[in-house]
């Protein structure tokens, strides 16, 4: 170690470096990751990737159901909800209900200020993604 401080030896080889990488990430990405988590649950939020199929319940509504690739924001309320069912053991699809309901919010009636009564299902969950 002290001959990379050095600058004697500027690679590592390929085990050392495999060893320094694992140690390094077991210190702080815990650390990283909790951080993050709260600050998710508590004012950030945070942002959802979903690729389904989406149909719509709504009357008069014109879209028919289809494959959607969706990225948007969620509030932290449903951040906390779905970061206390990962920890909880919870399977994707037990987050299914809870992120159709941030999903609606957000994405299709826009926090409340537009398509009243719609409510977003989706089916044939291809994948979704947590970003913080």
């Amino acid at each position: 170690m002290e001959r990379y401080r050095a600058g004697t030896l500027r690679t590592p080889q390929k085990r050392l470096q495999t060893a320094l990488v694992e140690e390094t990430e077991s210190a702080w990405q815990p650390q990283v990751r909790a951080r993050a988590r709260e600050q998710a649950s508590t004012s950030s939020g945070m942002m959802v990737e979903l690729t389904a199929y989406f149909g719509f319940t709504a009357s008069g509504s014109s879209d028919d159901g289809r494959i959607r690739t969706i990225i948007t924001p969620i509030s932290p309320t449903y951040a906390r909800q779905i970061l206390d069912l990962q920890e909880a053991g919870a399977t994707e699809e037990d987050l299914h209900p809870i992120v159709g309901e941030a999903i609606t919010e957000s994405y299709f009636t826009e926090w409340g200020t537009r398509a009243g009564g719609l409510r977003a299902d989706f089916t044939h969950v291809q994948a979704i993604e947590f970003l913080f």
